[in-house]
C-alpha cells in the first residue's frame, strides 16, 4: 500500500478522487483538465512534427506508426460514413488519438504520481493526505460527457444543416409510425434514442477505463503484483481494452454522424 497510515478505503478513495476546485456546479478537475490538454498537445505536435517531415523515401518508424493510423482510420470513414464533408475523417483521427492517449495513462503504476504529487504538496506546506492526482482523463465521467456532448452537437448540427429545422423535425415526428395520431409518439421516442446516442458513448468509455483503473488500484493495494505480478499481467490484458475503447469512441461517432447526412423520405 502506498501508506501505512491510510485505511483500505481511504487509500481507494484517495486514488479515485480527482484535484478540484471550485463548489458544486462550478467545480474544475484540474487533472482531468491538465492531462488531456498534455495528451491533446501530444497528439497535435508528434503528428505535425512527422507531416512536416515526412518525405518519400525510407520512412522512420514513428513516421510509418502515422502513416498506419491515418490510413487506419481512412479506411473506417471511407467505408462508414456515407455523406460528403472534409471534416469527419480528421475529426474521426483526433478522437481516436486523443482517446487512445489518455487511456494509455492508464498503464503508469497507480501510485507513481500520486506519490510523486503528494510529496510536491508536502514540500509546499500541504497535508499530503489531501493533495490528489487523477491521471487518467477517461476514468472522469466529466471528461467522457465533454467529449460526447461534443459529438451531440455535431450531430444536431449535420442534421439540420444536410436536412433543415424543417426536415429534421419531420424526421423526429414521422418515424416509425407515419400517422398524423402518433407523432407526438414518435417524437418522444425520436429524441430518447437521439438522447441515449451521447449518453452510451460517454458510459461506455468511462464505465471500462474506470472499472480498469479499480483493479489496478486493488491490485497495488494487496502487493499481490510485487509476488505474482499481477500487475503486469492486467496492464498486458488492458493493452486490448485501452484502443478497443479508443475504437469504438470513434466507430459509433462516425457512424452517428453518418446517420446525421442521410435523408429519410
Amino acid at each position: 500500500m502506498a501508506s501505512g497510515e491510510l485505511t483500505s478505503k481511504d487509500y481507494i478513495t484517495h486514488h479515485l478522487t480527482n484535484w478540484a476546485v471550485g463548489e458544486g456546479f462550478w467545480t474544475w478537475h484540474v487533472d482531468t483538465l491538465a492531462w488531456s490538454i498534455l495528451m491533446g498537445l501530444v497528439f497535435i505536435l508528434s503528428f505535425r512534427a512527422v507531416a512536416k517531415k515526412a518525405h518519400a523515401g525510407v520512412p522512420t518508424k514513428w513516421q510509418c506508426a502515422v502513416e498506419m493510423c491515418v490510413e487506419f482510420i481512412d479506411n473506417i470513414v471511407k467505408s462508414t460514413f456515407h455523406g460528403k464533408s472534409p471534416v469527419i475523417a480528421p475529426l474521426a483521427l483526433t478522437i481516436f488519438v486523443w482517446v487512445l492517449l489518455m487511456n494509455l495513462l492508464d498503464l503508469v503504476p497507480v501510485d507513481f504520481i500520486p506519490m510523486a504529487a503528494q510529496q510536491v504538496g508536502a514540500a509546499m506546506g500541504h497535508d499530503p493526505h489531501h493533495v490528489y492526482m487523477k491521471i487518467v482523463p477517461t476514468t472522469d465521467l466529466n471528461m467522457t460527457f465533454a467529449l460526447a456532448l461534443g459529438v451531440f452537437i455535431l450531430m444536431i448540427y449535420y442534421n439540420i444543416k444536410i436536412k433543415g429545422i424543417g426536415g429534421f423535425i419531420k424526421e423526429l415526428t414521422t418515424q416509425p409510425f407515419n400517422t398524423p395520431w402518433l407523432y407526438w409518439f414518435n417524437f418522444i421516442l425520436e429524441v430518447v434514442a437521439l438522447l441515449a446516442k451521447p449518453l452510451s458513448l460517454a458510459l461506455r468509455l468511462f464505465g471500462n477505463m474506470y472499472a480498469g483503473e479499480l483493479i489496478f488500484i486493488l491490485i497495488a493495494m494487496t502487493g499481490l503484483w510485487q509476488i505474482a505480478g499481477l500487475h503486469f499481467v492486467w496492464a498486458a490484458f488492458h493493452l486490448l481494452v485501452i484502443p478497443l475503447q479508443a475504437f469504438i469512441f470513434t466507430m459509433l461517432t462516425v457512424v452517428y454522424l453518418s446517420m446525421a447526412h442521410e435523408h429519410h423520405d
